[in-house]
């Protein structure tokens, strides 16, 4: 009889599992409001890594520009969507890229041209040899994000090159801007904006707050520089009515395809 009892009760609680954790019945965003994917990394995860949902396994990530596809999604970089703001078809999605990884270039572009794609990635200036991550909690220490191997300035070039790939800042060293003095900000949002426009002779006109931290001083910091558009951590749909503060759908590399397709139905992750 406990039996009996129990197949039910432990069905119930999946369930409940099920929906706290995917919120399956959530409205739906209309797909009139574009979507913005927040990825960092295409490639497979390392054994026991920190940041392993930073990591999209690339057989992942084709599943999902494959889906994307199929389903009629429209892909733009963040300064076309901007630009297009007020005519942008519906389904239309930009895949953005944090930090500049050298997989962005080895797995993404590929993929990108097999699927007719583009995608926006967020550089930062001095990138190499730099374990970011404790600029925001002094305990990751592990150097994990630093030892990833990142672009160099001739793979850069190649992503320019394809024409699928928009350049755009994310500071000059990754700093977590709330935490530094108005001048550190500036230069940090201005410089980089101007190296990498004199490096690789294009116009940067889209940023990518460091860590999705940011204060109206560093916003008021992006507008004057120059840029178009900046966009968040915070997870979400964005109509462009406010192009400094974009709200991203964040893309785990330890979820599959079901969660995936909630997210762009739902404009966020669960």
């Amino acid at each position: 009889m406990l039996v009996i009892w129990l197949i039910p009760l432990v069905i119930v609680l999946m369930l409940g599992y099920f929906s706290s954790r995917y919120h399956w019945w959530a409205k739906t965003v209309p797909y009139s409001v574009p979507r913005v994917l927040m990825y960092h990394m295409v490639r497979e995860h390392l054994p026991g890594g920190k940041f392993n949902g930073l990591r999209v396994p690339p057989h992942q990530f084709e599943q999902q520009l494959q889906w994307l596809r199929k389903d009629g999604w429209t892909f733009f970089t963040l300064a076309e969507m901007q630009r297009r703001r007020s005519d942008l078809p519906e389904k239309s999605v930009a895949l953005t890229f944090d930090d500049g990884y050298e997989d962005n270039l080895t797995n993404v572009l590929p993929l990108l041209e097999k699927y007719d794609a583009k995608a926006t990635i967020y550089i930062v200036c001095d990138r190499h040899d730099r374990d970011w991550s404790v600029y925001k909690k002094k305990h990751h220490s592990s150097g994990e994000l630093m030892r990833e191997p990142k672009l160099s300035d001739t793979q850069i070039e190649r992503l320019v090159a394809s024409g699928r790939v928009e350049i755009a800042s994310h500071t000059l060293t990754h700093l977590n801007l709330r935490d530094a003095d108005e001048a550190t900000a500036k230069e940090e949002i201005q410089a980089s904006k101007q190296q990498l426009e004199k490096r690789f002779v294009i116009t940067v006109n889209s940023f990518a707050y460091p860590f999705g931290i940011f204060t109206e001083r560093d916003v008021a910091l992006v507008q004057a520089a120059g840029y178009d558009n900046a966009v968040t951590t915070e997870q979400g749909c964005s109509d462009f009515s406010d192009p400094f503060r974009l709200a991203r759908v964040k893309v785990s590399g330890k979820e599959g395809m079901f969660a995936f397709r909630l997210r762009m139905r739902l404009g966020r992750r669960n």
